[in-house]
């Protein structure tokens, strides 16, 4: 279900948006959920530069993966890690040489922007306990980077047997956000800098570095890409200008 819907979102993208041809139109780009405000911010950059400003679609690396494999039309992909764009990879879709490592990022809990919970992120931590009869929302671990990047963070501090029946699992990072702001659950995990976007969640704590993979958004332009700004605008992705307006929005240097 999660595949149609992000589908239609590109298609969306490609069809609903002002006609214009393909000389007109910027870029397609197919990118992470957790980069909307950045990236956005890094579009409006690349047009105010005189070029058609990119058309970007959003949802989980996992979804825009397979509408990749599946012959989706487009011109770059931005995933949140790089297991789904070694996937892409293998499936011949991607342009070689084009891939490169863009960006780090960090995984927090976090709460209601009310809320009073208190919690030291450790082995062990009581994090069963402190969630009560409610859920831990989360992305999709089984599918999505910020879901599996949670779920092994969860299994090195030994806690994810006892919440296996307390998850409320979401198509992506931030509609795993958007039930901690809702208050539909009292705590979720997401990327720092998804946190850093919302007023309606505050940060917990901090997962160590070390109880999960890390954090890598992947870039590259597609082999079946034909636009002629692709190439310049995966070199200004790269570039010293964009990279500090993902620092700003809280992203690491790779």
């Amino acid at each position: 279900m999660a595949f149609v819907r992000s589908l239609g979102l590109l298609l969306a993208a490609l069809f609903l948006a002002p006609a214009l041809s393909a000389a007109e139109r910027g870029p397609l780009v197919l990118a992470a959920a957790s980069l909307q405000e950045s990236l956005g911010e890094v579009a409006d950059a690349w047009a105010a530069k005189g070029h058609a400003r990119p058309v970007v679609s959003f949802a989980a690396s996992s979804a825009l993966a397979r509408q990749i494999i599946a012959g989706a039309p487009a011109d770059l992909f931005i995933s949140a890690d790089e297991p789904w764009m070694d996937r892409v990879g293998k499936a011949g879709r991607l342009r070689a040489g084009s891939r490169a490592t863009l960006l780090g990022n960090r995984l927090v809990l976090v709460a209601p922007a009310a809320s009073k919970v208190r919690l030291t992120i450790a082995h062990g931590f009581p994090l069963a306990r402190v969630l009560g009869g409610g859920r831990l929302a989360l992305a999709d671990p089984d599918a999505v980077p910020a879901g599996k990047y949670a779920k092994a963070a969860l299994t090195s501090l030994g806690v994810w047997s006892a919440l296996r029946r307390q998850l409320a699992p979401a198509e992506n990072v931030r509609a795993a956000m958007a039930l901690v702001e809702r208050r539909a659950a009292p705590l979720g995990i997401v990327y720092e800098t998804d946190a850093k976007a919302s007023r309606g969640v505050r940060v917990v704590g901090v997962f160590p570095a070390s109880s999960h993979a890390p954090i890598r958004y992947p870039l590259a332009v597609l082999k079946a890409s034909r636009h002629k700004d692709a190439a310049a605008f995966r070199s200004f992705l790269l570039s010293q200008q964009a990279r500090a307006i993902f620092a700003r929005h809280g992203f690491s240097a790779p």
